[in-house]
């Protein structure tokens, strides 16, 4: 029996520019896995189906977005030779594949998925009505994880029930039609500070509309900015002298998430690495201008090669256009590969197979005796 491949499928909904949150929770670690060799396939899905489904009245923001996001991809060094990138509803056996899944679910156990509640809470469509589309996102998620035979599905904690529903939907698909697809599992970030990185106010998610991103393109004065003017401390540490609390204080958080020792020796050789830092913060002595210039270092350093490779990719938009369109064609075949399975295995291939011919006359034949 041949060794099951091992297919990573993951993605983003284009709904604008990324940030350092998706920088520390997804693309750091798509970057470290596409060169790791363990994979036989990346697959990046750019959801854009998914965010129309609360944004079905500007769909220009999502097409604008669309590169923005690719840009980022990048630009981050995630390449186009080892993983494949593709446009969501580009991909029309996803479509099919939502409605037959829709079938197997009830929306007594939609209406119980924690993350949709989330979401419904933080989009405040309680109030406001409750997009059918966005219910049946667990479903859309289901139909592009086993479209493309993924064994292995990054997520964040908080996308943890998602999965668990692909796996009810895959098992229940699997008991009445036969072994057809994939189970998946989840991989988590390996670390506290990989599964989510609040925002610059502390809020605990990163977000447009808050004012509270540092996004990949900025530039360093717009990162200096957001740091000085917006990054939340510790307010009980007054003055200098103050003994300061680290835990709940972004600014480390920020830094447990992208500074190393090497960071030290560069812009703050005071110290050897963050818990000597941290250790002369928490006994007092140490001000919040001196750890926010050494994180402004910090991210600088992180975001310059990011930005420069983003500005020479701007400059050939149609090589992008062509990655785009080149793995959306790769994950066409492969998505209606599955796709054809799951209708042969559901007995509908009604024109694939003459046999159907056989079965319908012997049928009538014998409904006339």
């Amino acid at each position: 029996m041949a060794e099951q491949k091992q297919i990573i499928l993951t993605g983003d909904r284009p709904t604008g520019r990324l940030h350092l949150g998706h920088y520390v929770g997804s693309l750091k670690r798509r970057v470290e896995l596409q060169n790791s060799g363990k994979f036989d396939e990346i697959n990046i899905l750019i959801a854009d189906d998914q965010a129309l489904t609360d944004n079905a009245d500007n769909p220009g923001k999502i097409r604008e977005n669309i590169i923005n996001v690719v840009l980022d991809y990048l630009s981050v060094g995630l390449d186009p030779e080892k993983t494949t990138i593709c446009v969501q509803s580009a991909l029309p056996a996803l479509h099919a594949l939502t409605f037959y899944y829709l079938n197997l679910v009830t929306t007594a156990r939609l209406s119980r998925n924690p993350t949709v509640k989330a979401e419904i809470q933080m989009r405040g469509f309680a109030d406001e009505g409750l997009p059918a589309g966005f219910f049946c996102y667990p479903v859309s998620q289901a139909a592009d994880i086993t479209a493309f035979d993924a064994t292995v599905v990054p997520v964040g904690e908080d996308q943890l029930p998602m999965i668990e529903q692909t796996r009810e939907i895959v098992e229940k698909f699997n008991k009445i039609y036969g072994e057809t697809l994939v189970m998946p599992k989840a991989m988590i970030p390996e670390n506290e500070t990989q599964r989510r990185l609040p925002g610059v106010d502390g809020k605990a998610k990163m977000s447009k509309s808050l004012g509270n991103c540092i996004y990949l393109s900025d530039d360093a004065k717009t990162v200096k900015k957001q740091v000085n003017g917006k990054m939340f401390t510790d307010p009980q540490h007054l003055k200098i002298e103050d003994p300061g609390h680290t835990e709940g204080n972004v600014v480390f958080t920020y830094l447990d998430a992208l500074c190393t020792d090497e960071h030290f020796g560069r812009y703050l050789s005071d110290y050897a690495n963050l818990e000597e830092m941290k250790e002369h913060y928490r006994r007092g002595g140490l001000g919040d201008g001196t750890c926010k210039k050494f994180l402004i270092s910090v991210l600088n350093e992180t975001l310059d090669p990011i930005r420069t490779a983003r500005a020479e990719w701007e400059k050939d938009i149609d090589t992008v256009y062509d990655i785009i369109r080149a793995g959306t064609l790769k994950a066409q075949e492969t998505t209606n590969a599955t796709l054809a399975r799951v209708r042969k295995a559901m007995r509908i291939n009604y024109f694939d197979d003459r046999a159907i011919v056989k079965e319908w006359d012997k049928m009538l034949k014998a409904a006339k005796q």
